[in-house]
């Protein structure tokens, strides 16, 4: 077989080769893609050569055709037809849009049907641990010829879908590859997993699924350091942390200036209900009845899909006069409307899992040195990076008067912003992550010698 390289400085590098399996892949968009979109994107520049495994026919929450630009020569995909019941689930509720992930309803009457509620209990119960399990049994198959033919050492599952770990798991004990399993997030612990009405059995079968995938795995890396510890409680044994980041590319050569006419809170992403915090609209409303050029300046921008209780509380608040929503838009569209903020907002899920919220567009943020003011666990991961940073404010679920106050002092702010990002946040550069997933791979490959 003939073996790819790269040239540096005229000499061909061999690369070694990794199997990567993600469900979710350009031109997918959404939150779920970046992560091993940009670490396949760096990797060849360490010798490495992603192989990426993923469906042809995905039911994404979005498509972005931009994001396959960022796909370097180097990489290889293949794609393979995936069945799964979302068709029959559209068919059934009436939905006739993308999917939503993390139970987020953009209309209120979704919530009330029947139909809806008989769906999510098929979800949970029937499906488990999701609806891409009937991928497994065809992917096992296809991927194990696949290997051999291409010589390949290592395998990566990244859930969720958690069925991408069960692939993983079957090739490792039918090939004996070496194997890491990467949690963006969490399984039975993830916010929503309290709404799929399981049973006691379903339930077990989870728990008992996320075991095998814990204790089996060769390797297991996740993004924060909350959700390491809870997983090591059932790995039995450490677990690597590669958080989320910023690609520095993206970010090339932008400088702009604090627009004096509004006073600007930007959030990007989709929120949900568990994110639809009622002291951020009651502290807004206090600011403005407070200080009326507040009041004059106050713009809020939100990027992305918004439940409908949002939506609920721009209109009970009195805000759609100030406010200003943009669906879905291509990654490489954002950062305009990041640097285009004087504030950028940051809520978490009001959910027991709350302090290991990692939310992604954390890292983003990061990148445009643009004050941050979160909502959620006073000690959690997320609040640790922005004070470790001093990227802003991360404000207790209950704690009004610390949200005006923090509102209050980068409302005073003006002046100039550039892209100069400071040392302590140049780690979370996707570069630098990815320089750590090596390190992950070579001492994989390092354990059979």
């Amino acid at each position: 077989m003939k073996l790819k390289g790269r040239k540096n400085n005229n000499a061909i590098i061999i690369l070694k080769k990794v199997l990567i399996i993600s469900y979710y892949w350009p031109p997918s968009g959404g939150a779920g893609v970046q992560r091993w979109l940009k670490f396949a994107k760096y990797l060849p520049e360490f010798g490495w050569e992603p192989h990426i495994y993923t469906p042809s026919n995905p039911e994404a929450p979005a498509y972005d055709d931009s994001l396959l630009n960022e796909i370097p020569e180097e990489v290889v995909v293949v794609k393979r037809k995936i069945f799964e019941p979302y068709s029959f689930y559209k068919k059934f509720t009436g939905n006739k849009g993308n999917v939503n992930a993390g139970f987020l309803s953009e209309n209120e009457d979704s919530r009330k049907k029947f139909t809806e509620s008989l769906s999510i209990w098929i979800r949970g119960n029937l499906f488990i641990p999701d609806a891409r399990i009937m991928w497994v049994k065809p992917s096992t198959k296809f991927l194990r010829k696949y290997i051999e033919e291409n010589n390949i050492k290592v395998v990566i599952s990244t859930g969720p879908p958690h069925s991408m770990h069960l692939i993983a798991k079957k090739l490792k004990a039918k090939t004996n590859i070496k194997w890491i399993a990467d949690f963006r997030d969490p399984w039975t612990n993830i916010d929503f997993y309290k709404d799929l009405m399981l049973t006691k059995v379903a339930d077990k079968k989870h728990h008992k699924l996320e075991k095998s995938v814990l204790q089996q795995a060769n390797k297991v890396i996740t993004i924060g350091n909350t959700m390491a510890k809870e997983l090591e409680k059932v790995r039995r044994s450490s677990i690597d942390v590669i958080t989320n980041g910023y690609d520095l590319s993206d970010f090339n050569d932008v400088v702009t200036k604090i627009d004096n006419h509004y006073f600007t809170i930007t959030h990007v992403g989709s929120i949900n209900s568990d994110r639809n915090h009622d002291i951020f609209w009651k502290a807004l409303r206090d600011l403005c009845n407070k200080n009326k050029e507040f009041e004059l300046k106050l713009k809020l921008v939100f990027v992305g899909k918004l439940d409908y209780q949002v939506i609920k509380s721009i209109k009970d608040y009195n805000f759609t006069d100030k406010t200003e929503i943009i669906s879905y838009i291509p990654h490489n569209e954002i950062i305009k409307y990041l640097y285009s903020a004087n504030c950028l907002y940051l809520p978490l899920n009001n959910t027991p899992n709350a302090k290991g919220v990692l939310s992604g567009k954390l890292f983003e943020y990061l990148a445009t040195n643009i004050d941050i003011v979160g909502i959620g666990h006073p000690n959690g991961d997320a609040a640790e990076i922005i004070s470790k940073t001093k990227s802003g404010y991360m404000i207790d679920f209950n704690d009004k008067t610390g949200l005006i106050n923090a509102f209050e002092t980068i409302f005073k702010k003006e002046g100039l912003l550039t892209n100069t990002i400071s040392e302590d946040r140049l780690k979370y550069s996707r570069k630098e992550l990815t320089r750590d997933l090596v390190k992950i791979l070579e001492e994989i490959l390092q354990a059979d010698l």
